[in-house]
């Protein structure tokens, strides 16, 4: 049996098929229906969170981000995040500025932020890397100071709390994924987070082409739209989150009794965080190691991921200067397997392999 690095939850064909009915019933696929609303309303119920705004990607919600807020200026962002997100930067024709990582969260190293601001910065935009909170007390004392707007590229945060309340419900905007492989999913999607309410009004208009009513619109905007069959998924899988969760922990526990950490370390999850489990990242002490290890599990069947790797400082296309801490971290970071099936026979052989290593 082949072990990857996670496993999509697929709900019951009954399940997803009882929903499929309703959007037969209806006659409707697209273009805000019946389910898309209903899952909008279900998912901040179920995370006691700011509005939200159901999208087709987890990409589209920060382009759009940045496109109300980037204001074509310089973004201080992280190097160490998957490319989507120093990606929409680009995209939308703003300028990405590198800031180094904290050695231990792996988030954006907020002592570092103000050196990087100048008079062309209009947005940070920092990565709950792995579910775990960046530094937003710091993060928000200095966009107040600096007059600046602050994106969180939150696609790793399903169901994280932080201080006693939804991780999206910090900065200007928090953006999600849903696609396929996270704890939460419509198959392909994310969505938007926000408390403001005009800004909640742009990016509502902004991912409908700009409408403001079938014969107005309000202003510019693109096709941001989820559809039926997505929110079908969603409403399948959202009633499975607890058992998806304890699945996920048990595995956590799993690792955390059994890896010997004399040879490796381990994620530090920030204080005053319920976290979600959505990855186990192990850091070794070369990048040596680390492939000798991979080498290891791939002939054991077992394919963990080098996530997130290289440091996006040092992607040709985005070529900037040395992030040493980010750089450091992401040539010996691998993601083992972590899903709501992996059990304790398949853990035992994944463990035996990092702990006999020489």
């Amino acid at each position: 049996m082949k072990i990857n690095v996670t496993k999509t939850f697929f709900p019951s064909l009954e399940e997803y098929n009882t929903q499929l009915k309703r959007i037969w019933a209806n006659e409707w696929l697209t273009n805000r229906g019946e389910l898309v609303v209903e899952l909008e309303g279900k998912i901040k119920s179920y995370l006691n969170s700011d509005d939200l705004i159901i999208m087709n990607n987890g990409t589209i919600p920060l382009q759009i981000a940045l496109k109300l807020l980037g204001n074509g200026g310089e973004v201080i962002t992280t190097p160490f995040s998957y490319v989507a997100t120093t990606s929409a930067i680009i995209w939308e024709n703003c300028t990405p500025v590198f800031v180094d990582i904290h050695p231990e969260y792996l988030t954006i190293d907020e002592t570092k932020i103000e050196a990087a601001i100048t008079d062309k910065t209009t947005c940070i935009l920092a990565t709950h890397v792995f579910g775990n909170p960046c530094n937003v007390e710091v993060i928000e004392q200095i966009a107040k100071k600096y007059n600046l707007y602050v994106i969180y590229d939150a696609a790793h945060c399903f169901g994280v709390e932080y201080l006693g309340k939804s991780i999206f419900n910090y900065g200007d905007i928090s953006t999600c994924s849903f696609h396929a492989t996270k704890l939460f999913h419509t198959g392909e999607g994310g969505a938007l987070f926000t408390s403001n309410n005009e800004l909640f009004h742009k990016a509502f208009y902004s991912h409908n082409f700009g409408h403001n009513g079938p014969l107005d619109f309000y202003g510019l905007g693109i096709n941001g739209k989820i559809s039926e069959l997505q929110a079908a998924m969603g409403l399948c899988v959202l009633p499975h989150m607890a058992e998806i969760l304890d699945a996920r922990k048990a595995v956590v526990d799993f690792y955390d009794q059994h890896l010997n950490f004399n040879k490796i370390k381990k994620l530090q999850i920030r204080t005053g965080t319920k976290w979600n489990y959505s990855y186990y990242p192990i850091l070794f002490d070369s990048e040596k190691q680390l492939l000798a290890c991979l080498e290891k599990l791939n002939l054991n069947n077992i394919y963990p991921r080098r996530y997130f790797y290289p440091s996006l400082n040092r992607i040709n296309s985005l070529y900037s200067s040395v992030m040493d801490v980010s750089e450091s971290n992401a040539a010996r970071i691998l993601c083992l397997p972590l899903s709501h099936i992996v059990n304790n026979v398949l853990l035992q052989r994944i463990v035996e392999c990092i702990n006999n290593l020489n």
